[in-house]
């Protein structure tokens, strides 16, 4: 029997699919790329922006035939789509088997074998994958005004700091020489009951044996605090790169965004950890267009994204998402002018980065490789190997050049 995941969105739904296919994989599925030799399909849904919603449902659809070619196949739809529209997706999609919100996670294994009841149970297991995903809390408790995530995956819940540790050592076993923790705001996670907060969690998971590198995503500016700075710059095994989403520069209209920080407190915050870890590569996340943003909004925003030394960003124009309060917000922007907001944010970090990758060149670089000759160094860029090795492995290499994305290297003898 073959499982196929087909998961849409962020690496928080990345490692729910990990986790939900478990399950499946002890009763002796093993995992395939291939739908048409699939057996189960499971179909993580994301709803942050309603294209991606979009694209799910329509992908749903499409399984339809798939479903009747063959008798006995399962197909399981879950995630945040999945726990906004409910009713709806069994309504209209009646020949799925499990539908499974993004809040009812924790109950996905009993729910599963209501459906698989009879079915045998079977040592089996994936290939190990580079980068071990490990959920280290769900929902978000901040209410940021074009976000839909709170709604769909509710209030934070944090996960005891010895299954997180179970779950990375299990991973590292397995082979995964990089731990991603994962969480909506993953810096405010804690453990009161044990007294943990998320730097002692950072420090531990780097010091589990297999772990050569530690990531974390996406932490919140508010909780960057001196503790995970020091946390950062005294674990070896902590990756020098954040990926710590500012959405504007724009004082009115982060306060617009409910965002929590001001541009300074951002701007105070990466000082910080960049006194604390030289060499830091920073990158980020901006809103263009946001209503009632302005010209000189916008220049902000442009004036941050140099300030802070981003190297990269993620950047993407307004999109009223209903449910939102953002939504219904007066001073709606009309198209042309986020485009063109947007062009020009984008051309900054293309020159940005082609400064960031040039800036390596000669450089010594650890590459975790996700295929025989291509993967990611510490610093989060993208890397091409001339001499191919087995995936998963790290490699010590230099980088003789780069191209428009990313960093060729060699390996060091």
């Amino acid at each position: 029997m073959k499982l196929h995941a087909i998961t849409f969105g962020c690496q928080m739904n990345e490692a729910d699919s990990e986790e939900m296919a478990l399950p499946l994989l002890l009763r002796g599925y093993q995992t395939t790329s291939e739908l048409s030799e699939a057996d189960a399909v499971l179909v993580n849904t994301c709803t942050v922006r309603e294209h991606a919603e979009h694209r799910a449902v329509s992908r749903i659809g499409r399984l339809r035939a798939w479903k009747a070619a063959r008798p006995g196949r399962l197909l399981i739809v879950a995630g945040c789509a999945a726990e906004r529209l409910g009713e709806a997706l069994r309504r209209k999609f009646p020949f799925v088997d499990l539908v499974v919100g993004a809040r009812s996670i924790e109950d996905y294994p009993a729910l599963l074998d209501a459906v698989l009841e009879g079915r045998p149970v079977t040592a089996a297991g994936a290939a190990p994958a580079p980068s071990g995903y490990v959920t280290v809390m769900r929902g978000c408790n901040y209410a940021c005004a074009y976000c839909i995530v709170p709604s769909v995956r509710g209030r934070e819940s944090h996960l005891p700091f010895e299954r997180i540790l179970r779950q990375a050592r299990e991973r590292a076993e397995r082979g995964s020489r990089e731990i991603f923790l994962l969480g909506q705001t993953v810096n405010s996670w804690k453990d009161s009951a044990a007294g943990k907060d998320f730097s002692d969690l950072l420090r531990a998971v780097g010091t589990l044996p297999g772990v050569g590198r530690v990531r974390f995503m996406s932490p919140h500016p508010v909780f960057l605090d001196e503790r995970l700075s020091a946390a950062m710059a005294e674990t070896p095994a902590a990756a020098p790169h954040l990926h710590l989403p500012a959405q504007s520069g724009s004082d009115r209209i982060l306060q617009e965004m409910r965002r929590g920080h001001t541009r300074a407190q951002y701007l105070s915050k990466v000082r910080r950890l960049r006194e604390a870890v030289p060499g830091l590569h920073l990158t980020t996340d901006f809103i263009v267009g946001f209503p009632g943003e302005t010209e000189e909004d916008f220049r902000q925003t442009l004036s941050l994204a140099e300030e802070c030394g981003a190297g990269s960003a993620y950047c993407s124009k307004f999109s009223p998402r209903e449910g939102t309060l953002a939504a219904s917000l007066e001073g709606q922007l009309e198209e042309a002018a986020k485009e063109e907001r947007l062009a020009r944010l984008l051309a900054f970090f293309e020159a940005r980065q082609r400064e960031v990758l040039e800036g390596f060149r000669g450089r010594r670089v650890q590459v975790l490789l996700e295929t025989p000759d291509t993967g990611r160094t510490e610093h989060n860029l993208c890397a091409r190997l001339a001499e191919p090795r087995r995936a998963g492995e790290l490699v010590e290499a230099l980088v003789c050049g780069c191209t428009r994305l990313g960093l060729k290297c060699s390996a060091v003898p």
